[in-house]
């Protein structure tokens, strides 16, 4: 079952949408009135800004595109976005690392910018990955993750004893705790799945979602009412991404973006593409085809019964059918993990200890102390 605890209290500032590929934090807008535990709509009273319209389903199709000339993908433009509100989702796991080294002080250091230039007084939900979340994907795909570490419990040092020793997780969460975040653990599960079960959740109560995250596995979700922010640390900050951003990077429909990583494999996470089998298969002919076809299954189906290509790529298509469907399987997120948002989670987070706690926590874990490598499980 889900671990989650929190204190927190009321508010929410409205979602905003960029259209600009830099760096974009949040606004703090002050409400006309008083807000309740409830959500009000159009209690907000904000500048206006000049954002691009999308349309107003948050589960995107390719009739929710259309394409213009010259090949470009263009939201269709249906009506106003009636949502309200939003709320983030803390990835934690990838921040505790430093490149390939796992590091509580780069936690610290992300945790910090983010509280102070993105998600402010929003209501923020921290996800860990469970025990074992990535054995189910381990069965399917062997290759899934193996390189990765975690954090894990230290043998005894003379340093540490384990008389007042507390495991890397148990350090996180109780400084995400006192800054009022609520935090889920759900064992069995990776976060990622968590994230979008809840994600699913939060979208039928009217409220819009922000997944803060380095995981690409996320754009799968990414629509008009979900958007990324991601850290840069090339740049020392955390930079939003949009629909708009996604079909300026990709002009193909969110829809396909699965359905590429499957064709085009995934070395992060040990997910083999298919060039590794039919080596003339590339980037361009997936494209062009899932284009065509809309996804993976459906040109998977058509290639089953008839020619959709040329003949190397026909024969790819129909030899390694099996193969390509295993890796739709492991890197879909799921949506049906057994856990259950809370309405108490949507309100005002109070952020006025953010500073003290998070400073004392990079402090105390200046030299990683609590950390050591192990093979993930």
């Amino acid at each position: 079952m889900a671990e989650a605890s929190a204190n927190i209290g009321v508010n929410f500032p409205p979602f905003l949408n960029s259209s600009s590929p830099t760096f974009l934090p949040s606004r703090t807008l002050k409400p006309e009135f008083p807000l309740t535990s409830k959500l009000k709509p159009n209690t907000w009273r904000t500048k206006p800004l000049n954002l691009t319209a999308f349309a107003p389903s948050s589960r995107l199709t390719s009739a929710a595109f259309t394409q213009t000339d010259d090949g470009k993908f263009q939201p269709r433009i249906e009506a106003d976005n009636s949502r309200t509100g939003r709320v983030f989702f803390l990835d934690v796991n990838p921040l505790c690392y430093q490149g390939s080294k796992p590091s509580l002080r780069n936690f610290g250091r992300w945790v910090s910018i983010f509280f102070e230039e993105v998600s402010h007084s929003d209501p923020v939900i921290a996800v860990f990955d469970g025990e074992g979340g990535s054995e189910h994907r381990r069965l399917l795909l062997p290759s899934y993750k193996a390189h990765r570490i975690k954090f894990t419990r230290p043998p005894s040092s003379k340093r540490f004893t384990k008389g007042n020793f507390r495991t890397s997780y148990q350090v996180i969460r109780d400084a995400l705790r006192s800054c009022n975040v609520p935090v889920v653990r759900v064992e069995g599960h990776e976060a990622d799945d968590v994230i979008a079960t809840l994600v699913e959740q939060v979208l039928q109560r009217g409220v819009r979602v922000v997944v803060a995250s380095p995981d690409k596995d996320f754009k799968q979700l990414i629509s008009e009412d979900i958007q990324l922010v991601m850290p840069l640390p090339e740049l020392n900050r955390w930079s939003f991404y949009t629909l708009r951003h996604y079909l300026a990077q990709y002009n193909c429909d969110p829809c396909s973006d699965l359905s590429l990583r499957c064709i085009m494999g995934d070395e992060v996470d040990g997910v083999p593409g298919i060039q590794h089998v039919a080596p003339g298969f590339g980037r361009k002919t997936a494209l062009k085809l899932l284009k065509k076809h809309g996804s993976l299954e459906n040109l998977l189906s058509a290639a089953a019964i008839r020619t959709v290509g040329k003949p190397y790529a026909q024969d790819a298509l129909t030899k390694y059918a099996e193969y390509l469907r295993t890796n739709y399987k492991v890197l879909a997120l799921r949506r049906d993990v057994d856990v259950q948002f809370q309405d108490e989670w949507l309100v005002e987070r109070d952020r006025r200890n953010d500073s003290t706690i998070l400073s004392k926590f990079v402090e105390n874990n200046d030299r990683n102390l609590l950390v050591q490598p192990s093979k993930q499980v």
